[in-house]
């Protein structure tokens, strides 16, 4: 019993100071952001990297994630008789839940991941190292650009898998089942606010702070081996998904 205490006092305090870490070093990201802001190109090369090169995974994704809304929400509609909502189920499901969470999960397995190990090689190949002794700054070099291009990507990424994702729903609700394309999309606007929209970007905006700050996170503090960049990496998305998961649920408790 005493060893299991022990275990788990040293667990909560390797959480809490792990934490606190990387908390100051977001507050260090944050102080630096102003100026860094300034530096326009890079911004555009890591939004240009982290997003679109990650619009063919989320853009298929969001189709298929889709076509299953069509299918699954028109089963579950059609045994109450109410296959002309089918529309104002997937818009919500998308808007509110499935839209940020799984292009924060997409992005985290493919930008994130790539945002670590970039980093991490160079920590482990000197190129950080040479750049201090240089007198710049790899915080304001390296780490911020990649950090803010997380942060711009990620709603822009939700709203195109949402947008897919509505096209999904309606190709399988209109050509394949044959509901009125005129009441599928009626019942959106009747039944979607501005709200629902609000909710969906706003879940975006703050997984891409979260998935963006701890890939530079974990990146930047691996240990400069093939080995510790290869558990950043996996740190990066474990950690990613863990963090979106809790974070949604706190979102929607606030929201609503």
């Amino acid at each position: 019993m005493p060893s299991l205490l022990r275990e788990l006092g040293e667990g909560a305090t390797n959480f809490f100071e792990r934490a606190g870490r990387i908390t100051r070093f977001g507050l260090q990201l944050a102080a630096l952001t102003p100026t860094s802001l300034l530096r326009v190109r890079p911004v555009i090369e890591q939004v240009y990297n982290t997003g679109a090169l990650s619009l063919v995974i989320i853009m298929t994704c969001g189709l298929f994630v889709g076509m299953v809304l069509g299918l699954q929400g028109y089963e579950m509609l059609n045994r109450v008789g109410s296959e002309e909502y089918l529309g104002t189920a997937a818009a919500l499901s998308l808007l509110k839940e499935l839209g940020p969470v799984v292009t924060a999960l997409l992005f985290a397995g493919r930008a994130g991941t790539a945002l670590a190990a970039e980093i991490g090689l160079m920590r482990a190949t000197d190129q950080i190292a040479a750049m201090e002794i240089m007198a710049v700054d790899p915080m304001r070099r390296v780490v911020v650009p990649r950090f803010l291009g997380g942060v711009i990507a990620m709603p822009l990424l939700t709203a195109t898998f949402i947008a897919i994702g509505m096209f999904g729903a309606q190709l399988i609700g209109v050509q394949f089942f044959g509901i009125d394309q005129g009441s599928f999309w009626s019942q959106i606007r009747g039944t979607v606010e501005l709200d629902d929209v609000a909710e969906g970007l706003i879940k975006g905006a703050v997984f891409g702070v979260a998935c963006s700050l701890i890939a530079v996170y974990e990146g930047y503090n691996a240990v400069p081996t093939a080995e510790g960049v290869g558990r950043a990496t996996t740190r990066t998305v474990v950690v990613s998904a863990v963090v979106t998961l809790v974070l949604d649920y706190l979102l929607t408790a606030l929201m609503l």
